[in-house]
């Protein structure tokens, strides 16, 4: 590996604990804590706990990205990359540009429109069952007959959908980055 100076153990141990602070964080949110909490309370506090959490998330997420491409760049010069360290560059990249879309854009608008969603269903007394096969009909109806959260179903969809591209994405690249660099450790 061909390297702009040697980092310190110091920014070893720190790019390896922010990596694998990223991974850990994604791991929970992604295939743990939203799972287990939608069995537990009801669907409009699942969906508030959501809008407070995933803001703190994402923004963590940008950080620890933006701390590890920071880090490898400054040990692997463009000009003497090889191809494994680019690919490992470019993943660094795209996991940080990724969490930046859901920090911006996709999480607050899928949060807003979430928002409107709840005070709809709340007019129809919906919302307050826990999980989420209870009152399928009703919600069925409601979205039959009412235009404007029609609309807004939709519109989370296609939101909700991009958030989770985005972080199953990143979830990817952090990973890859993660086995890549410790099939790179010299020793455990």
């Amino acid at each position: 590996m061909v390297t702009e100076g040697e980092p310190t153990d110091l920014v070893k141990v720190l790019h390896l604990l922010v990596l694998s602070f990223t991974w850990g964080m994604q791991v929970w949110v992604s295939f743990i804590a939203g799972f287990a909490l939608v069995w537990q309370v009801t669907l409009h506090t699942f969906g508030l706990v959501q809008s407070k959490l995933f803001p703190v998330y994402f923004y963590c997420l940008l950080g620890c990205n933006m701390v590890s491409l920071t880090v490898y760049a400054v040990y692997h010069p463009r000009e003497l990359l090889d191809w494994h360290e680019s690919v490992q560059m470019l993943l660094y990249f795209v996991a940080l540009i990724l969490a930046g879309l859901n920090a911006q854009w996709f999480g607050p608008m899928a949060t807003e429109v979430m928002l409107q969603i709840r005070e709809v269903e709340k007019e129809h007394g919906l919302g307050n069952e826990i999980g989420l096969g209870s009152q399928k009909e009703a919600y069925a109806k409601l979205k039959e007959r009412d235009p404007k959260y029609r609309g807004y179903k939709s519109t989370f969809g296609r939101y909700h959908g991009l958030t989770n591209l985005c972080n199953l994405m990143g979830f990817i690249c952090t990973t890859t980055n993660l086995v890549y660099t410790a099939l790179n450790l010299s020793t455990i």
